[in-house]
């Protein structure tokens, strides 16, 4: 396992077949893929809905400290755009709150056409802080959302370290401090590109700095397109942890 105030893990746990001798031969998937990761973004969350008691079966079929981020579904973020839509929060925190303790964040990817709305913004974080009270994460791909970092503040609402980056301050955690989460779709290659290892040597030094503060600090590869996405957890472990 990694160490255990770095969360390291993908999007998704896929176990493409060359990577099979990594993992046991026994068990779902998942179980297999949680015998070597310490944590998983689950993305399908963002698609459709999943049933209390797939995410409490998901729960249940992990060790303990294996910790869960969950997308928000595309009709808050994407459909609604934020704006009314407590009906579809009250739904979705319904569904994933199943996971219990091994719930770790939420994840909130926003659509690269949504502007920063302090107002809109505001209203919905209020209505979120409501109902959740633990990790949020935003993703925003909109330039106007640099000037959300006092909103961010006030809501204990991180800001992700994404790879490639999308706007001028998205290379380095912004945002609340209370959680710094580093999001890596793949360069040059969005999806598809796997990082090299200067490139992740790189990387553990920020995420040693970040977890040195004493920061829940995860690290999510979501080139998950061609399979590279394991091959980069795993060669991430092997340098966190050697031998």
């Amino acid at each position: 396992m990694s160490c255990p105030s770095i969360v390291i893990g993908c999007a998704g746990w896929s176990l493409p077949r060359e990577h099979w001798p990594a993992f046991p031969v026994q068990g779902t998937h998942l179980q297999r893929y949680a015998a070597q990761f310490n944590g998983v973004e689950i993305n399908s969350s963002f698609y459709r809905p999943h049933q209390p008691q797939t995410y409490a079966r998901w729960a249940e079929s992990v060790p303990d400290g294996f910790r869960f981020c969950v997308k928000v579904p595309k009709s808050i973020s994407h459909e609604r755009r934020l704006r009314d839509c407590e009906s579809e929060l009250d739904a979705f925190l319904g569904q994933c709150s199943a996971l219990g303790e091994r719930l770790g964040c939420l994840l909130l990817q926003l659509p690269p056409s949504l502007a920063f709305d302090e107002s809109l913004a505001e209203a919905f974080f209020i209505a979120l802080r409501q109902r959740y009270a633990g990790a949020v994460v935003l993703e925003p791909r909109h330039e106007s959302w640099v000037a959300a970092e006092l909103l961010l503040m006030a809501y204990r609402i991180a800001q992700a370290v994404v790879d490639p980056s999308r706007i001028s301050n998205d290379t380095a955690p912004q945002g609340w401090p209370g959680v710094r989460y580093w999001r890596l779709h793949g360069s040059p290659r969005t999806y598809y590109s796997a990082y090299d290892l200067p490139w992740l040597e790189t990387l553990v030094g920020r995420l040693q700095v970040a977890a040195g503060d004493g920061v829940d600090t995860w690290c999510v590869f979501d080139n998950t397109a061609s399979g590279a996405a394991l091959g980069n957890a795993l060669q991430l472990q092997q340098i966190l942890m050697p031998g």
